[in-house]
């Protein structure tokens, strides 16, 4: 299916350069954590906010603006493009280049910020291809779909270019000098995102626009109108602030998790891709088996037992004594992050009005990215806080922080009403 195939392109990114590569490539080689400097775990943190801040306030604008001018394609393009060019950029970065951490930090946020954005109007497209019975399974089979994307460019990257020492030689032989073996799959990720995000240009067509053209001050007006609607439609607003409090956590992990696997258990890069790796075969499997039970159970009960096993998996991954307990948690958690974000995405399209998707897939992003950069945040202060002041690794005290957010968000989510919302969205759309 042509929709789903972007969660195919745009995985790779993800898996890659936010969860298990570049980050703890960033962490040790650009930024080593030396006594007296702030470490590279803090910095990338400060990478993630940022980009969360900037996608959190243009989401809910552009969104606006693509429903206006039924320009969801055109805008979609332009974000991949914009990813694609800068994840290339962030290639010729070099521990020896000028600058090299801010250039880095640049491009990263740009890059992240124009792949965030394209998810909004990427997400706004799953109420055009499915039709309402089916939201749970298709959302699901979407991210499973992005789960294997993320299983097959991590393994074509680990012996391609990266290897394992002692047991995978690469098929390339890259220099290792300035790290260019593990800024090599910088250039896999942009080539796949381009190249596999093409059948959704092609083949899936905008709605008609609800009015010509799009301009910045219309898009402003009517989302100053639609942040009203929103709070109006009250299972809505209270799902999408559940969601700030659960995402921030999953947020946190994904992009911080090699980095407290490499500090806490001595991982080297080969160790943390073939975890990625049989995490995102976990998840994959999980999102896809979820998408079915999201459609019988409903996604308010799929989120939820989502969020209960993610804050259990967490609890394992701050108590693990060693890498086997903390490839447990992994698996735990990898299992329910898929069904997380695909119950919520289908969740999110069931309490939206037809005429209003990408601005309120804006508002879906917006509460993704409003607070993400609180849990990175909190995990850095608290493990530079900490640091030589507790007899274990202070980064377990950073990412104990995630247990509040999962059952603060699992308290609000459990008054979310899913039959309310689902009819007053229904009403909104006649």
């Amino acid at each position: 299916m042509a929709w789903a195939s972007y969660d195919w392109a745009n995985s790779a990114f993800t898996t890659i350069v936010v969860t298990f590569l570049y980050a703890e490539y960033f962490r040790r080689s650009l930024v080593p954590d030396v006594e007296g400097h702030t470490p590279g775990s803090s910095i990338w943190a400060w990478a993630v906010g940022t980009s969360a801040v900037l996608v959190a306030l243009l989401s809910p604008i552009v969104g606006a603006m693509a429903d206006q001018g039924g320009r969801r394609r055109l805008y979609l393009i332009i974000s991949t493009w914009i990813c694609v060019g800068f994840t290339v950029a962030l290639f010729f970065v070099a521990p020896s280049t000028p600058h090299a951490v801010l250039l880095a930090f640049l491009f990263f946020v740009v890059a992240n910020s124009a792949f965030d954005l394209g998810g909004v109007f990427y997400n706004s497209f799953l109420p055009v291809v499915a039709p309402p019975e089916r939201l749970g399974t298709i959302s699901g089979i979407g991210w499973g779909v992005g789960y294997t994307a993320g299983i097959v460019s991590m393994l074509v990257a680990l012996f391609a270019m990266v290897g394992l020492p002692g047991i995978i030689v690469p098929w390339f032989d890259i220099p290792t000098a300035e790290g260019l073996n593990i800024r090599a799959p910088l250039l896999l990720v942009a080539g796949w995102f381009a190249v596999f995000s093409i059948p959704m240009f092609l083949f899936v067509k905008d709605e008609e626009p609800t009015r010509k053209g799009a301009r910045v001050g219309d898009a402003i007006r009517g989302l100053g109108r639609t942040f009203g609607e929103v709070r109006r439609y009250k299972e809505t607003a209270q799902f999408l602030l559940a969601r700030i409090l659960f995402n921030d956590a999953l947020v946190t992990v994904f992009t911080l998790g090699a980095v407290y696997m490499g500090a806490v258990f001595g991982a080297d890069f080969g160790e943390i891709m073939v975890f990625g790796v049989v995490l995102n075969v976990v998840a994959g499997i999980g999102a896809f088996a979820f998408g079915f039970v999201d459609d019988r159970l409903g996604g308010k009960r799929t989120v939820m037992i989502s969020v209960v096993a993610l804050g259990v998996a967490v609890v394992i991954g701050v108590l693990a004594p060693n890498m086997t307990w903390f490839w447990v948690a992994g698996i735990l958690f990898g299992i329910f992050a898929g069904p997380n974000q695909a119950a919520s995405r289908s969740l999110m399209s069931r309490f939206v009005p037809r005429h209003q998707q990408a601005e309120f897939f804006g508002f879906f992003s917006f509460s993704g990215k409003a607070t993400a950069f609180l849990g990175p945040i909190l995990f850095a202060v608290l493990a530079s806080a900490f640091k030589d002041r507790v007899p274990f690794h202070s980064e377990r005290i950073g990412i104990s922080v995630l247990i509040l957010l999962f059952l603060l968000g699992g308290v609000v989510l459990a008054f979310v009403n899913e039959e309310e919302g689902i009819r007053a969205a229904g009403e909104a759309s006649h």
